[in-house]
């Protein structure tokens, strides 16, 4: 059954690739958008926790208006995949006309000198985008994927991908994954590494929108490591000017984390990444509905599983992130 239910996940992707390509583009928005509403409607476990999180970062909101906010969390979601489907056959122009950026100057200055910048991203807007993009219009980009199962699935995005232009590397099952990272920060190259949810255990604790989680402690190490200046980024949709439905992202570079003067290595990536944290959680906040968390991220929600396991050592797993459907 697993091997069935495999085919079924991969044959999908590819139907999606071929098929959502070829449809007319205000078609092919207005069928995932349809998606998203019967997604919304069902109910899943995944639009279960999308509301939960939101109801978090948003407790001022009625019933009424978070279920409003969660049909166009679930819409920008899907618009993700739509998007991602039919990026391959999108031209450098029409890239470009599809990202607004914001502060990148400071960054663009570092690449300019010959120097690496490492961005700590969340689980917002369209990525794969801002990563086509940045290929092209500020420099080299060298990332991280999470491994998906089943493994065709993997290599069809690792494909995707590298197809705009990006280094991929997995985050399991290559070797040392920070090692080589490091490694590619001898050299001018923009490192953007989604980090809102800690898929290592090697998490460091730190308040978002007022609730305590893990967040991968991997981007600060890597700046402290290399010296490398620390900008954290966020994106989210907005309107084209003159159009009902169409969309691109805006993509904020925010002020360059400090580094602290004192403390150990551990202290000062821990203050570092709570830095980062303070500036997704204001994008978040904002604009709450381009925050595509369909999984367990705070530690309220995530104990009471643990106490069930009858005192057994929690330990992560890479639940699904993109790349894989609600």
């Amino acid at each position: 059954m697993t091997g069935f239910g495999d085919h079924i996940a991969v044959s999908g992707y590819r139907l999606g690739w071929g098929t959502v390509r070829r449809l007319p583009e205000r078609t092919a928005y207005t069928v995932f958008e349809q998606i998203a509403d019967l997604t919304v409607a069902r109910g899943g476990k995944g639009v279960q926790r999308l509301r939960s999180n939101y109801a978090k970062v948003r407790p001022e909101l009625s019933s009424r208006d978070l279920d409003a906010l969660v049909r166009e969390g679930m819409r920008s979601y899907l618009r993700y995949y739509c998007e991602a489907f039919r990026l391959p056959d999108r031209s450098q122009e029409q890239i470009a006309a599809s990202v607004r950026v914001v502060g990148d100057g400071p960054v663009r200055a570092e690449l300019a000198a010959g120097r690496p910048v490492v961005c700590f991203l969340g689980h917002l807007g369209n990525w794969d985008l801002a990563g086509a993009w940045g290929t092209k219009a500020i420099g080299p980009v060298v990332t991280v994927a999470e491994r998906l199962k089943p493994e065709e699935v993997y290599a069809e995005f690792l494909a995707f991908r590298e197809s705009l232009g990006m280094t991929i590397l997995p985050l399991t099952g290559g070797g040392d994954v920070f090692a080589q990272l490091r490694g590619h920060l001898t050299k001018p190259v923009l490192m953007p590494l989604l980090a809102d949810r800690d898929l290592t255990d090697r998490g460091v604790e730190v308040d978002l929108c007022g609730h305590r989680t893990k967040m991968a402690a991997g981007p600060a190490a890597l700046s402290l490591a290399t010296g490398a200046a620390l900008h954290p980024v966020s994106i989210h949709y907005e309107r084209v000017e003159g159009s009902s439905w169409k969309h691109r992202i805006v993509i904020t570079w925010h002020d360059r984390v400090e580094v602290p003067s004192s403390g150990t290595t551990r202290t000062k990536a821990v203050a570092m990444t709570q830095q980062c944290a303070d500036a997704l959680g204001s994008t978040i906040g904002a604009h709450t509905a381009d925050w595509h968390m369909l999984q367990r991220v705070f530690l309220d929600d995530l104990e009471p599983r643990a106490e069930q396991s009858q005192g057994a050592e929690r330990t992560s797993r890479p639940d699904r992130a993109k790349g894989s459907w609600p």
